[in-house]
């Protein structure tokens, strides 16, 4: 019981964190205007950037990546201590068995929250910087190799969701390749495919030719998904 108790509190814990819109409230709070309507409509980053300049656009992404950060280290963290108050001391191998297993389930709900944010109507971003967030707070080198991924496609293509998705499925080949646990394998994996299908519509547009480009105003804007 103590266990199902700790594993649902930290759920609701990381959806919550997830579900913090912070670019619409950045843009609330900064021009008294609802993200949603200019732009491309989005709450993330890239559509932040376009409307409210690159210092709002820097403050939600780092936002972003802090609540997937967050919600790892509340499931490595705060879970542990609680089923601990709730029962008899965890032995060690009991917390290695579980720990594991409640980090893949808030990595999960935060990138949930994210995307479908509970103060937004269940609309939201794509999950790409939270899941960043993740990847850091889990496993640093994975985090930083997919962050780099992100960071080597965007200067030479300057198209945010192929880099976005090319970063994903680096976090998955890289976190198969080293030793992880297999929550964490899940995790990133599931993860990965998530914030890809999310991008569905950038796939098709990216087919046609018509994605655009970091650095475009305007109609091709307009175009722009949710980060």
């Amino acid at each position: 019981m103590a266990f199902w108790t700790a594993g649902a509190v930290g759920l609701v814990i990381a959806y919550l964190l997830g579900s913090v819109p912070t670019g619409y409230l950045v843009g609330k709070l900064l021009r008294g205007i609802d993200i949603r309507d200019h732009g491309s409509k989005s709450t993330g980053a890239t559509n932040v950037l376009r409307t409210l300049g690159k210092w709002p656009a820097l403050f939600v992404l780092v936002g972003d990546v802090l609540k997937g950060v967050s919600a790892i280290i509340a499931a490595r963290w705060f879970c542990p201590w609680l089923y601990a108050e709730l029962s008899p001391p965890p032995t060690a191998s009991d917390l290695q068995i579980w720990v594991p297993w409640a980090v893949c389930l808030a990595g999960i709900a935060v990138l949930l929250g994210h995307s479908r944010s509970i103060w937004l109507n269940f609309t939201g971003g794509k999950s790409a910087a939270t899941g960043l967030g993740v990847l850091l707070a889990m496993s640093w080198p994975v985090g930083l190799g997919a962050a780099a991924v992100f960071g080597g496609v965007l200067a030479m293509t300057r198209i945010v969701s192929l880099s976005s998705m090319l970063a994903a499925l680096t976090a998955i080949v890289l976190v198969c390749a080293v030793e992880h646990p297999l929550p964490y394998r899940l995790l990133v994996i599931g993860g990965g495919f998530y914030v890809i299908i999310r991008h569905r519509a950038n796939v098709q547009r990216l087919l046609a030719g018509t994605e655009p480009r970091l650095g475009r105003n305007g109609g091709d804007a307009k175009a722009e998904a949710q980060v």
